[in-house]
């Protein structure tokens, strides 16, 4: 029997162990639980591995564009800077606890196929890419906590806390999503819902009698930033403009010698041809992960029809990006307004008193979730509400980030983390949880599960199923308005 002995620490260590291989292995049979044509499984499983592929050789260039940043805010502050980016952490981690977070994956998406089939949360999170990102994050969390060794633990607890947390939020986000879509046939899916739900209520107390956004005219100057891949490259010519410059005027020996350049100009250029590698970068990755996800989700989709027929689909943010474009604009403008003040209450306060890291705003996580904050923000509050809950989301996605990175453990010192609010406060109370001994730290996180699904099957019930409209009252005030003006 040694042979088969060889056979199955080979199908272990050189298949199983290669996240690439294993994602493409989860598609193919993903495929073909859902009776495709053999042709299309071979295509869909060898697609979605390349995908994975293509993801770390991005995460490469990314990896060369951030480390001469880091090394140079660590130069001039004597700080640690980080740019969250949730597809570059992801990429970066993914090395080290791309096979476990599979398996988490995979389970997590029973988990939630389960508790979506038996109890009042009746949702699908069909975000593939930040399905991803969750369970890579609690890959990291519950490794850091447990060990190495208890990866079989890592894999069980987190699955369950990540099938969890993809039928609690849609349920907390779905009084706001029937007021900004007019119906209840489709669900938030997006790990930025704690920042969606406080603009939706910042708007509310805020904007009581403001009209929508939808009645400004904006120049089309401005139609750029709307365009994430430039908005992107441009976020990091800006910062490593500011750095360069601070670098060259405080320590100019050391500053030349990081960025490679033999005087102010060069270095300066070189500044420049990094930002915009890391837009390549980024680029590169988005790509790799379309690629994966195009194969994956139809896959997990299929599935999830047939086992909980009429739930709620949990959609991606820009799914209301069309209910208010110019709430879009407004919220991610006053969301890097937000994370840049905060970045100064960083840098005066909490740096120096609690050791919190730089958090340098990222314009993909400042886009999307702002974007999304200002609709939640419009939707409650009009103009006040899209531009308060912006800069509301913009404050909770820097400090969260920084808080955060004291649970990470060594890729807390990757120059990059999670962006958006759900991984922010989830992985904190994860990664605090199994801080202590393993029995206690699994005890904790499935009494944090519990309290999660009980809470939000109360609200469903109570809240939700009852019909609660969040801003009804400025909805009166301004349908009175305009009858009184007409």
């Amino acid at each position: 029997m040694e042979w088969l002995v060889v056979v199955l620490e080979f199908i272990g260590q050189q298949i199983l162990n290669v996240p690439a291989y294993l994602i493409g292995l989860i598609t193919a049979i993903g495929l073909m639980a859902l009776k495709r044509p053999s042709g299309k499984v071979i295509g869909g499983g060898l697609k979605a591995a390349m995908g994975f592929l293509i993801l770390g050789a991005g995460a490469g260039v990314v990896t060369a564009s951030l480390t001469p940043l880091g090394d140079l805010i660590l130069s001039v502050t004597g700080a640690q800077g980080v740019i969250p980016t949730n597809e570059v952490i992801t990429a970066i981690a993914s090395e080290e606890y791309g096979a476990t977070s599979a398996y988490v994956l995979v389970l997590g998406f029973l988990v939630m196929l389960v508790f979506a089939r038996f109890t009042p949360l009746k949702y699908i999170f069909l975000t593939g890419h930040h399905m991803v990102f969750m369970a890579l994050l609690l890959s990291v969390v519950l490794t850091v906590g447990f060990g190495e060794e208890l990866s079989w633990l890592v894999v069980i607890v987190g699955a369950l806390l990540l099938g969890v947390i993809m039928v609690v939020m849609p349920a907390f986000a779905q009084p706001w999503m029937k007021k900004i879509t007019g119906d209840d046939t489709i669900a938030m899916g997006h790990f930025g819902t704690a920042g969606y739900i406080a603009a939706g209520a910042a708007g509310q107390i805020t904007g009581r009698r403001s009209r929508s956004t939808e009645e400004i005219k904006f120049p089309q100057g401005l139609s750029f930033l709307r365009d994430s891949m430039v908005a992107t490259a441009l976020s990091m010519v800006l910062i490593y403009m500011v750095f360069a410059i601070w670098g060259l005027i405080a320590q100019p020996e050391q500053a030349m010698e990081i960025l490679g350049g033999d005087d102010a100009g060069a270095t300066i250029m070189a500044g420049f041809a990094q930002a915009l590698q890391f837009g390549v970068g980024v680029a590169v990755i988005l790509y790799g992960v379309r690629t994966v996800l195009g194969e994956l989700v139809p896959a997990f989709q299929g599935i999830a029809e047939k086992v909980v027929p009429g739930a709620r689909p949990a959609l991606d943010i820009p799914i209301v990006f069309p209910y208010a474009p110019n709430g879009v604009l407004i919220g991610f403008l006053t969301s890097f307004a937000g994370g840049l003040v905060t970045l100064g209450v960083i840098a005066i306060w909490l740096n120096p008193a609690l050791g919190l890291a730089l958090i340098l705003p990222g314009m993909v996580p400042h886009f999307f979730t702002g974007g999304g904050a200002g609709v939640f923000g419009n939707a409650t509050g009009g103009r006040i509400g899209a531009a308060v809950g912006g800069f509301v989301n913009g404050v909770i996605i820097t400090i969260l980030p920084a808080v955060l990175l004291l649970v990470l453990g060594e890729l807390g010192f990757s120059n990059s983390t999670f962006g958006d609010a759900d991984f922010g406060w989830y992985g904190t109370l994860v990664g605090m949880s199994v801080m202590g001994p393993t029995g206690v730290g699994v005890l904790l996180s499935i009494l944090l599960a519990t309290v999660l699904v009980i809470a939000a099957s109360v609200f469903q019930v109570r809240v939700v199923n009852r019909g609660w409209i969040p801003g009804a009252k400025r909805d009166a005030f301004l349908a009175e308005k305009e009858a009184a003006e007409a």
